[in-house]
């Protein structure tokens, strides 16, 4: 069985020999170790779509599977927490397909000395996420490692969910002529991340954006007709409209000055010489829809707390497929490439 394996999934393609930060950054790195290593081990038709979750037939149900592990520090942020950022993850991954998220298993592997003042405080947390999305924690796991052998704490969460018969989801599914819409400012996650850790607290303007999204994305369904959609967690934006224009072999053109970047995330980027683009989010989204719905979509997203900033930022074109390109403010143009490595590792 293990010679099996060993054949079966060759190293990959890279000068790498073991395991770096970058490997789970979301960036080059990560979509590498996916392709030339646990592609190969692993290979299947759901999973060849590489979409935030599988989709899945189960008797008469189409059912969506995913998982997710935490492993963010500090474990407390502003915006929320570990157990906060676990459940919302879960329930999001499961959205971004159309599903409706009805269940979540939670794991955790506990470093040895953690307070269980602090582990109870997440657990309530995790609580009243998962309350707030409307699912059910109903099962899981526990270990515990040596002191030193890990960092406080670690939180893998999978989820269910039912998919409508018509739904149809997917990176591989924008068309051209789609709208692209985000539902509000990019990078608030990220930044937040990087102030608690390293106490820089920007007057106490710099938050987390992590949110469950299921009611948002209910509505935009309803509203219209949705190809894709993704929440744009690491690698921020900029990667996530990479994979979807590779995915769907098509173009895509972002008009700069229409996508929303808060100002203390603006201050915070230049402080790091970071491209708010590939800033972590927890809490927004990005679709493409049919031009015709564009409109109706925006509106019904507009009613629902997560989806109040939401706007358009570009189109889906013909042109240089597989390829993102972003017009600037001056009038130019430059593609968005995905980065090599996340420069900020550890922020969910």
């Amino acid at each position: 069985m293990e010679t099996s394996f060993a054949l079966s999934c060759p190293l990959p393609i890279t000068k790498h020999k073991t395991i770096v930060l970058g490997h789970g950054s979301g960036g080059r790195l990560t979509a590498q170790l996916v392709r030339d290593l646990f592609l190969p081990a692993f290979d299947n038709a759901a999973l060849r779509k590489l979409d935030d979750q599988a989709v899945l037939d189960a008797g008469s149900a189409r059912i969506a599977l995913t998982t997710d592990s935490f492993v963010v520090t500090p474990l407390f942020f502003p915006g929320g927490d570990i157990g906060h950022l676990a459940v919302n993850g879960a329930v999001n991954d499961l959205a971004m397909s159309g599903a409706r998220p009805l269940y979540l298993t939670a794991a955790f592997i506990i470093e040895e000395g953690l307070p269980l003042e602090d582990l109870a405080r997440i657990a309530q947390s995790m609580a009243l996420a998962a309350a707030e999305a409307g699912v059910a924690i109903v099962t899981g796991d526990t270990k515990v490692v040596n002191h030193g052998c890990a960092d406080k704490l670690f939180i893998t969460t999978a989820g269910v969910g039912l998919v409508p018969e018509d739904a149809s989801i997917s990176a591989s599914n924008a068309r051209v002529g789609d709208v692209v819409i985000v539902s509000g400012s990019i990078g608030d996650h990220g930044m937040a991340i990087w102030s608690a850790r390293e106490g820089i607290d920007f007057d106490g303007r710099l938050h987390s954006d992590t949110a469950a999204l299921n009611a948002l994305v209910d509505a935009m369904t309803r509203a219209g007709d949705v190809h894709v959609l993704r929440d744009p967690t690491r690698g921020g934006l900029g990667t996530s409209l990479c994979e979807i224009a590779a995915s769907s072999s098509i173009g895509i053109e972002v008009e700069a000055t229409a996508v929303p970047v808060r100002d203390e995330v603006k201050a915070a980027c230049e402080i790091l010489g970071m491209d708010p683009f590939f800033v972590a989010n927890e809490g927004k989204l990005v679709a493409m829809v049919a031009e015709s719905s564009a409109d109706a979509v925006l509106q019904a997203m507009r009613t629902i707390p997560q989806g109040r900033a939401a706007c358009s930022i570009g189109r889906v074109v013909s042109q240089h497929p597989g390829m993102v390109v972003l017009k600037t403010e001056v009038g130019g143009s430059r593609i968005i490439d995905v980065p090599f490595a996340e420069p900020l590792p550890r922020i969910c």
